[in-house]
């Protein structure tokens, strides 16, 4: 079958924000909660708990979000709640009245798309929450609710606060704050089509769905796709999978996924031994142990033989999220492994993703702690944002580094060096992950441009042909790497 996935999302730069911590509106606009007590915004955050973000706040960061090159937004869920991260949904209609309400994300919305910004949100549809209406109708009234086939009760009594007891309804991980939708239920079902397509309406781009594969029900994601390419066919929807995704990859249901099995090896290889393994225990994607450039090599050509080319372009890659420990610590601070990765990350087919305050050094361990508050600009690692900046920069100037294929040249030790090519434009990527300078001869008889200046990096190219052999020379720093092209 011809698969089709959204052509912009293959030239985009994702930025994911976690609304509670990203920023707080410094207009007065709020009216309710004028003079909550929030947390202190540079404090750890914990598992209870509000700093205080608000979607005016996003709004008033569109200018820097611009400047640095991003070009759509993923937001972790933003609908009414009650818990800092919202996957505890109490209303799929209202986005959260801490956050600004309906109001406060539809002036977002607008001013994202004046921009020619893309905007992703988060569905939460394999679980609801105690609070959501529909459950909390079935607490109070047991078996003579008209919601009680809406939820997998087993059992009565239920029991959503006492672990004394088993709760006796299907809860996701176990957490009875959560329990699961019936969506054999076709009344279910079609609530959650209908909230999917509503949103789509209001006008956002896509749906970044939290763990789809919970959903059991046959046919499910085939008929969300097909009812939200009916409203927009260019909308996004990726799946958070962390694994093989081929099953949800096939054309009918996602475009992409979350792309964890570019991050493990990628973190693997560029942070190598200083990767701390307590910070990469728990999620579930290989960043350790350390990888070779050939282990690394093989991992990246196997990535891009398991989906179609089509899907890979629209994968969302990642270095961290909120789910995983940030980058800066789980390389235990080391900032030439966050450049590396991050030259990596947004030199690979698909999407890049950017998980807020990375892009500045932010530190932060397994959650709670991924999720502290953007930090301020004192404390920035300058050398860090430039490295976004160029690289972002280079990746919207040169189509070969958002859609080109991906051909490994070398791979030997510490030093890996990839091409990727669009028709005659070639761009040269090498990495050099070792701890000494070195000098490399790559052999690349059929790149017909012979790329030679130095667009990003330390390095110097010099191209050489001695008979029928053409080869690049290739000088680079110790803990460094470049990219290379006409100019």
């Amino acid at each position: 079958m011809l698969i089709q996935t959204p052509d912009w999302v293959k030239h985009a730069v994702f930025y994911q924000i976690f609304p509670d911590r990203f920023a707080q509106s410094k207009l007065p606009r709020k009216r309710l909660l004028k003079n909550a007590s929030w947390q202190d915004w540079h404090e750890m955050p914990t598992l209870q708990g509000y700093k205080g973000g608000d979607l005016w706040g996003v709004t008033e960061q569109l200018d820097y979000l611009q400047n640095l090159g991003i070009t759509a937004i993923y937001f972790t869920p933003i609908f009414q709640s009650a818990s800092n991260h919202r996957y505890h949904t109490h209303d799929y209609y209202q986005v959260d009245p801490l956050l600004g309400g309906n109001s406060a994300f539809k002036e977002l919305l607008d001013a994202c798309h004046d921009r020619n910004m893309k905007v992703v949100l988060d569905g939460v549809f394999n679980h609801s929450s105690r609070g959501f209406f529909f459950f909390h109708d079935v607490l109070e009234n047991g078996q003579h609710s008209p919601w009680v086939d809406w939820f997998k009760i087993y059992d009565w009594p239920l029991y959503p606060y006492d672990d004394n007891f088993p709760a006796n309804y299907g809860c996701w991980a176990g957490i009875r704050a959560l329990p699961e939708f019936n969506h054999d239920n076709p009344e279910v079902r079609e609530y959650i089509m209908e909230i999917a397509e509503y949103w789509i309406k209001f006008g956002i781009d896509g749906w970044r769905l939290d763990v789809p594969f919970e959903v059991k029900t046959p046919g499910f994601w085939q008929e969300f796709r097909d009812r939200v390419k009916a409203i927009n066919p260019e909308a996004y929807i990726v799946g958070e999978v962390w694994g093989d995704s081929r099953q949800w990859l096939d054309g009918t249901q996602f475009d992409g996924v979350m792309n964890y099995l570019f991050t493990g090896p990628t973190i693997a290889f560029a942070a190598g031994d200083r990767v701390v393994p307590k910070q990469v225990q728990g999620p579930s994607y290989e960043a350790y142990p350390p990888l070779s450039a050939p282990e690394y090599a093989k991992k990246m050509q196997e990535l891009l033989q398991l989906y179609p080319w089509e899907i890979q372009l629209t994968q969302l890659n990642l270095l961290a999220s909120h789910d995983t420990a940030r980058l800066m610590s789980i390389a235990d601070g080391d900032r030439q492994s966050v450049e590396l990765a991050t030259l990596l990350l947004l030199t690979f087919p698909g999407a890049p993703s950017i998980y807020y305050g990375d892009e500045v050094g932010l530190a932060g361990g397994l959650d709670p702690d991924s999720r502290r508050g953007f930090p301020l600009e004192a404390h920035w690692e300058r050398d860090i944002l430039e490295c976004h900046r160029q690289l972002i920069a280079l990746r919207h100037r040169y189509p070969a580094l958002r859609t080109g294929t991906y051909r490994v040249l070398y791979a030997d030790a510490d030093i890996y060096v990839f091409a990727r090519i669009l028709d005659k434009e070639e761009i040269i990527v090498a990495v050099n992950r070792g701890t000494t300078p070195v000098d490399v001869t790559v052999f690349a008889d059929d790149l017909k441009s012979q790329p030679s200046k130095v667009l990003y990096g330390d390095g110097v190219a010099q191209w050489h042909n001695a008979g029928e052999s053409i080869r690049i020379e290739l000088s680079l720093a110790a803990r460094s790497g470049c990219v290379v092209g006409i100019g």
